[in-house]
C-alpha cells in the first residue's frame, strides 16, 4: 500500500550473499568438466544464512540448496548413485542442524532482551535518575556497570527536596552480585525516608545507619554467618537560601569541586566510619560546611572512578583530568569524565562507577 513502508532488517540486504553462492556455485558445476564437483560447496549456503538469519530463512536457504542439487544431478545424470545419495544425505543434515542452532540462538537472544528489559526496569526502580533541575539545582548523573549485561549493583545515589533545600547522597555498597543489590535498595529506601522526616543531617545518618545495622543482623541470623559488609556513603545537604553545603563524609571519596576551572577536593578533617559496622552509633558525626556558590560545579563519585586502571596498572588521576575540561555544566562534566574514564581503561572498567555533577544556579 503507498502510505506503508517496509521495514529493512540487515538480514533482507544478507541475504543476497548465499542465493548468490548457489548461483555461483550452479553456473560453475554446469561449465566445469564432470570429475569436478562442485554441489558439497552448497551446505556454505545455509550455513552463512544461519550466521545472520533466523530458522525459517535457514531453512528456505537450505531447502532452495537442496533442490538446486537435485537439478544438477539431474543435469549430470548422477540420480541414484551413491556419491549423489551421500552429498545430498550431508546437505539435508548439515542444514537441519543449522535451523536447530538459529532457533537455539533466536530463544536465547529473546531470554536476554528479557532479562535485560527486567534489569532496566528494576534499575529505574532502584536507582532512579535524578531530575535535571532540583531547585536551584542543576544535575546530572551517570551509572557505568562494569559487567556489560548488567544494569544495577552496589553502587547508589538519590537526591530528595525538603523545605528547607536538597539533599543528596552517593554511596558504594562492599561486595558485588545480588547482595550487594539489596543492600543499596534498603540504603535507598532508608535514606529517603530519614531525609524527608529527619530534622539535621546527623540525623539522618543515625537513621541509615540503624537501618543498614538491622539489615546486615537480620542476615547473618537467616544464615548463620558473620555479615562483614558496610557501605561508604557521603550525605550532603544544600540549602536553597545560602551559598552553602553541608557534608558528612562516612569512609568515601571526597567530591570534587570545581570553581573557575580550579579544582579542588572537598575533604573533611575526620571522616565517619562507614556504614554497617555498628560503630557509628556510639560515634559522634562530623558535618563540614563548604562554600558553594552560583557557578560552582561538585562531582560526587563512587571509588570505581579513582581506582579505574590504565593497562599499566595506573590509577585514573580524576582531579588531574577534570583540572583540564574547560566545558560547563553538569551534564558536560559528566559525560566528559565518562568518556575520559572509559578511554583511560581501555573501553571496560574493573569495577562498577558512578558519577552526579551539582551546579548551583542560584541562591
Amino acid at each position: 500500500m503507498p502510505d506503508q513502508h517496509l521495514s529493512w532488517r540487515p538480514g533482507h540486504v544478507l541475504v543476497a550473499i548465499p542465493v548468490g553462492l548457489i548461483l555461483v556455485i550452479t553456473v560453475l558445476e554446469l561449465v566445469v568438466p564432470w570429475e569436478v564437483r562442485l554441489t558439497p560447496l552448497l551446505v556454505t549456503a545455509p550455513a552463512i544464512t544461519a550466521s545472520f538469519a533466523g530458522p525459517r530463512l535457514t531453512a528456505v536457504i537450505g531447502a532452495l540448496a537442496v533442490v538446486d542439487h537435485l537439478l544438477l544431478d539431474v543435469v549430470d545424470d548422477l540420480i541414484g548413485t551413491l556419491v549423489m545419495r551421500a552429498e545430498l544425505l550431508a546437505l539435508i543434515v548439515v542444514t537441519a542442524f543449522l535451523v536447530l542452532f538459529s532457533f537455539i540462538r533466536d530463544r536465547h537472544r529473546e531470554e536476554l532482551t528479557r532479562v535485560r528489559s527486567v534489569s532496566e526496569a528494576a534499575q529505574h526502580a532502584l536507582l532512579r535518575p535524578l531530575p535535571p533541575r532540583i531547585g536551584p539545582l542543576e544535575v546530572a548523573c551517570v551509572y557505568l556497570a562494569a559487567e556489560e549485561e548488567a544494569q544495577i549493583g552496589g553502587d547508589l545515589y538519590a537526591g530528595v527536596r525538603v523545605a528547607t533545600g536538597t539533599r543528596l547522597v552517593i554511596g558504594d555498597v562492599r561486595g558485588k552480585g545480588m547482595p550487594s543489590v539489596s543492600d543499596a535498595t534498603v540504603f535507598l529506601g532508608a535514606f529517603r525516608e530519614a531525609a524527608r522526616r529527619r530534622a539535621t543531617l546527623p540525623q539522618v545518618v543515625g537513621h541509615l545507619e540503624e537501618s543498614v545495622a538491622a539489615e546486615y543482623a537480620e542476615r547473618a541470623a537467616d544464615c548463620s554467618e558473620v555479615i562483614e559488609n558496610f557501605i561508604t556513603a557521603a550525605v550532603l545537604e544544600v540549602p536553597d537560601d545560602l551559598p552553602v553545603l553541608k557534608m558528612i563524609n562516612c569512609g568515601h571519596p571526597p567530591p570534587l569541586l570545581v570553581r573557575s576551572h580550579e579544582v579542588t577536593f572537598l575533604a573533611v578533617a575526620r571522616p565517619t566510619v562507614p556504614l554497617g559496622l555498628g560503630e557509628l552509633a556510639h560515634a559522634e558525626c562530623q558535618v563540614a560546611t563548604f562554600a558553594f556558590e552560583a557557578g560552582d560545579t561538585l562531582l560526587l563519585y563512587t571509588d570505581g572512578v579513582v581506582e579505574a586502571r590504565d593497562p599499566d596498572g595506573v590509577f585514573y588521576p580524576l582531579a588531574e583530568r577534570m583540572a583540564k575540561w574547560q566545558g560547563d555544566g553538569p551534564r558536560a562534566l559528566v559525560e566528559y569524565v565518562r568518556a575520559d574514564l572509559l578511554a583511560y581503561v581501555g573501553g571496560r572498567l574493573g569495577d562498577d562507577a558512578a558519577m552526579v555533577a551539582l551546579q548551583r544556579v542560584s541562591y
